[in-house]
């Protein structure tokens, strides 16, 4: 793996699961992190055991101003935010399509897909305030094929793809 020294990534979803292997991966590769997650409790946890290159912000990945306080928080830390992973996300409402209400399927949309927006919409700047960085956006398998009692789950993750495109293009 090349060396992160001087990256500050910031991660959402970082308790458990990939979010919590990624902050490791990059503290492994001489990195900094931005722990976030909706829970104060688990973030605090994690972060004394993974060490100093660690701060911790919670975030509702669907509020704009909690992205701003975490991006905020970042540079307070670490001085600069050169990379985020979006992380965070919610399964689906496990029902057929004319199971979902519209209620189940925006909660979904708005955790997996609006959240990418908005942490996309906030880092960027610093991005090119910092000469680049590097965005990553975990979608699914699910955004890929047809599977049966995924309707907002699947949706969300094909439009992250879709985004992922467009921030490719724009910023590439």
């Amino acid at each position: 793996m090349h060396s992160l020294e001087d990256k500050v990534i910031i991660i959402s979803g970082a308790v458990g699961g990939l979010g919590e292997a990624f902050a490791r991966a990059i503290l492994d590769a001489g990195g900094s992190v931005m722990l976030t997650d909706v829970s104060e409790a688990p973030l605090e946890r994690l972060a004394a055991e993974l060490g100093d290159r660690v701060h911790t912000q919670t975030l509702d990945v669907r509020e704009e101003s909690d992205w701003i306080r975490a991006v905020d928080a970042a540079v307070a830390r670490f001085g600069k935010v050169t990379g985020l992973i979006n992380n965070a996300g919610v399964t689906t409402s496990r029902c057929l399509l004319e199971e979902e209400t519209a209620e189940q399927f925006m909660g979904i949309i708005g955790v997996n897909l609006l959240g990418v927006h908005l942490g996309m919409r906030v880092v960027i700047p610093h991005l090119r305030a910092n000469g680049g960085g590097s965005i990553v956006n975990i979608s699914s398998g699910a955004g890929m094929m047809g599977i049966a009692k995924t309707g907002g789950y699947a949706a969300a993750k094909w439009g992250v793809r879709g985004l992922t495109k467009v921030a490719a293009v724009e910023l590439g």
